[in-house]
């Protein structure tokens, strides 16, 4: 490839986008899986959900860490050994003779995933005009979203009609064609970013704002996972779906994450704090959604629906929001900013599905929307009062 040609932003976001569709296929794949690892491996329903709470702890000290150690690197290098460590990790989990095993190849994938996200959410937003930033940052998440609606359904299908662990041979293909396109779509000359180094985290963490990002990114991106890392349970126990079912929903769930993202980026593409604010009430307002309709066949579907249209509506802002303000305070610790806000999501996701598990073995599987509404509600509650206090520096945010 011609290391001077110019950079095509379409075939470079397209190259993100398979990539992330590989992510996402693995981070949420055990979701779908939860029930035949139980039953495989004989663990209780709890501890199976740590293939998705450890997951997100390995991408919350991932994202940091790898990215500081591969500063240096160009950044379509880091994209090939990226994908090349996520080809790993799942080989592990699809091979591993015990429970344990298959939590290390979840943690070596997640060290992948950290990288991945917060360099894919600066080259997604260098590649293109300013305006267009946020639905930039949008479609490099299409990925994700497009692996909510065809790479965790097919998969929970896979481990459904044959094991488990050929979902994750399944996972391993995707990776295989994401490097392949990385390799043929990605030009070299992408712009190289500063080296960075650990202490660029107190750099972003001492500044007030960004630690704002942070937070309402952890609590309002991870309430959604109090319920969602159960939602096959919550739809066999209560809603009465059989497991193909469940597959179709997976389905159409991924169908609204993919509408629902679509539309986030666009909101986010000005004033993207005040789009985040909105989504926030909406999510909080659908989990009370889901509580009432609970043991409603067709109602509490619905609820689960919407939970799909507003799960990823505000993650493009959230990242956007955190790559200007690292702009404004921090011009020397972007990369990190990014991978910092790409750790408040997957500490959110960790802490959501633990919080779930927990409310499981206390008070019962049908309370976890509640507690899910609780988290989603104090990080609008955030959101709200940041805007009021900050009303002039929000006109651009």
């Amino acid at each position: 490839m011609d290391q001077t040609r110019k950079i095509n932003p379409a075939l470079t976001l397209l190259a993100l986008a398979i990539s992330a569709f590989g992510i996402g296929s693995t981070e949420f794949i055990s979701v779908g899986l939860l029930p035949l690892i139980v039953s495989d491996l004989g663990v209780t329903l709890s501890n199976a959900s740590l293939t998705v709470s450890l997951y997100a702890i390995g991408v919350t000290i991932g994202a940091p860490v790898m990215t500081v150690l591969t500063s240096k690197f160009s950044r379509k290098n880091v994209l090939l050994l990226v994908m090349v460590v996520f080809i790993i990790g799942n080989l592990i989990a699809a091979l591993s003779p015990t429970f344990t095993i298959l939590l290390v190849g979840r943690v070596v994938s997640a060290l992948a995933h950290g990288v991945f996200m917060s360099i894919a959410s600066v080259i997604a937003a260098d590649v293109v005009a300013p305006n267009k930033r946020g639905s930039a940052i949008a479609l490099m998440f299409t990925g994700l979203t497009v692996a909510t609606v065809t790479g965790v359904p097919l998969g929970t299908f896979i481990g459904q009609a044959t094991q488990w662990r050929y979902s994750f041979i399944f996972i391993v293909l995707i990776g295989v064609i994401a490097l392949i396109a990385t390799l043929l779509l990605v030009p070299k000359n992408l712009s190289k970013g500063a080296a960075i180094s650990l202490g660029d985290i107190g750099k972003v963490l001492s500044n007030f704002r960004l630690l704002l990002v942070l937070l309402i990114t952890a609590l309002g991106y991870g309430g959604i996972f109090v319920v969602y890392t159960y939602i096959s349970p919550v739809l066999k126990e209560f809603m009465g779906y059989s497991d193909s079912a469940i597959v179709l929903i997976l389905v159409i769930y991924g169908v609204m994450v993919a509408i629902g993202n679509t539309i986030g980026g666009r909101l986010s593409n000005n004033r993207p704090l005040r789009a985040v604010f909105f989504v926030f009430i909406l999510k909080a307002f659908n989990m009370l959604l889901i509580l009432a309709f609970l043991n409603f066949h067709l109602l509490g579907l619905f609820a689960v629906l919407l939970m799909g249209l507003f799960s990823f509506m505000n993650v493009a802002g959230l990242q956007l929001l955190a790559v200007q303000l690292a702009e404004k305070y921090v011009p020397n610790a972007i990369a990190m900013a990014s991978a910092l806000n790409i750790s408040a999501f997957n500490i959110g996701i960790a802490l959501g599905s633990y919080i779930g598990g927990r409310v499981i073995t206390t008070v019962g599987l049908q309370w976890t929307p509640l507690f899910g509404f609780i988290m989603v509600f104090i990080a609008a509650i955030i959101t709200l009062i940041w805007l009021l206090v900050d009303r002039e520096k929000n006109k651009k945010y």
